[in-house]
């Protein structure tokens, strides 16, 4: 599974105020410019990332290339990177948090474990692959602000188990179903197994942050200074 791309130097203008400061994000074929810049900065930029990509037979796909601001933000590699007022202060910070596409997608793989064609399985190993299917999706998401999406994620599927229990031993009593499958309260568990969910990934949220900043370009071991050229 990709981990989360460096953020590296692209081009570093002499006059920022007519070509903008740029910086690329990669990763295989999928990449991210970032402006500090106008829309017209934006504009010449894709003209020229274009026009280096004619000659190898390559082009942008309309579908995911797009402009906008930090503020109505976008998707990358799973996550949606976007400009948030925090609540509580008069601060706005650039959040990386899970997509919508991603919990959704994960949500489906939660209620596909648990569909009533399942029902001939085992309550252990029902455990065990949900455990497997939470786990690896929030490591690969802890590097972002996602403890509430944890969250979300572990109550819907709870909510999935509980019904499955349901239609399994729908004969039975709530608190009968409660002593004989919970622990502590209302953790799922048996002899060989117990549920754990996403939320119990640690979120690193500041680690490819930094580490952005300090993986040298694998292009060139001295910073560039170039100036953009806007289709002379």
């Amino acid at each position: 599974m990709p981990t989360s791309p460096a953020l590296e130097p692209c081009h570093q203008a002499d006059t920022p105020a007519e070509v903008g400061i740029i910086r690329n994000s990669t990763f295989a074929d999928d990449f991210v410019c970032v402006i500090r810049g106008t829309s017209e900065h934006a504009e010449a930029l894709k003209t020229e990332i274009g026009e280096v990509l004619a000659p190898l037979g390559l082009e942008f796909s309309e579908e995911k290339t797009g402009i906008i601001t930090i503020d109505e933000g976008f998707d990358f590699l799973g996550f949606t990177i976007q400009r948030r007022h925090k609540r509580g202060t008069n601060k706005s910070y650039v959040y990386t948090v899970p997509s919508q596409k991603s919990i959704v997608s994960v949500r489906s793989k939660i209620a596909q474990t648990c569909y009533r064609s399942t029902l001939h399985q085992d309550f252990s190993e029902l455990l065990k692959r949900l455990n497997q299917i939470l786990a690896g999706w929030a490591n690969y998401f802890r590097h972002g602000v996602s403890k509430h999406v944890f969250n979300d994620i572990d109550s819907y599927a709870w909510q999935r188990v509980w019904s499955w229990l349901k239609k399994k031993h729908g004969r039975m009593k709530i608190r009968d179903m409660k002593r004989k499958f919970c622990i502590n309260g209302w953790q799922f568990a048996t002899a060989t197994a117990r549920f754990t969910g996403a939320s119990i990934v640690t979120v690193t949220r500041y680690r490819y942050r930094y580490r952005g900043k300090n993986i040298p370009n694998p292009w060139h071991q001295q910073p560039l200074n170039l100036s953009i050229t806007t289709g002379q």
